[in-house]
């Protein structure tokens, strides 16, 4: 009897553990989570992004190759979310949570604001792009200072902010502005 529910305990736990889904932790990451936020004026936005460092290698147009979808961070697509309508870049923006993707080149960036939430990367993008919600292109600059970890931070201005992508020596500004 005790030899029976021994295994009969043993083939629960070992089914339990085939079914159970693996959970990364943080320390298993190379590229820790990090977030942006924004309080002002009734508004609220919030970026989370994972966090890739440069650790001595060639940035755009290698390790992120140019004129390709890219997931604007590492690991888990990266979120935006604001609680109101904005105006992101030229284009109104629903309230919401969305995945960004940028398009990176030299001279511009295209940064895609999409629907499809839950994404690791950008590899299942093809499948996903119908759910684009906008897309718009800002200007990438060169800037003296060079960033070790890609980040993502608000610049605040009158009636809104810029949402500054930095990384290496390259820097792009989103405009964003509040719809009162």
């Amino acid at each position: 009897m005790k030899k029976s529910l021994f295994i009969i305990l043993l083939i629960s736990v070992w089914g339990w553990e085939a079914t159970a889904q693996r959970v990364i932790t943080p320390k298993e990451k190379k590229s820790p989570l990090a977030m942006a936020i924004l309080k002002k004026n009734n508004n609220y936005l919030k970026v989370t992004y994972g966090q890739p460092y440069k650790r001595d290698r060639e940035v755009f147009g290698k390790l992120v190759p140019y004129d390709e979808v890219w997931r604007t961070g590492a690991n888990e697509a990266t979120e935006f979310t604001t609680i109101r309508d904005i105006k992101f870049g030229d284009k109104t923006l629903k309230a919401g949570t969305y995945t960004i993707f940028t398009i990176p080149s030299e001279e511009k960036w295209t940064v895609i604001l999409n629907g499809e939430l839950g994404q690791w990367g950008n590899y299942s993008y093809d499948k996903v792009k119908e759910k684009d919600v906008l897309k718009i292109e800002a200007p990438a600059s060169e800037i003296k200072d060079e960033y070790e970890a890609f980040t993502i931070k608000f610049f605040e201005k009158e009636n809104g902010a810029d949402m500054q992508l930095v990384w290496a020596q390259t820097q792009v500004d989103v405009p964003i502005t509040f719809i009162r």
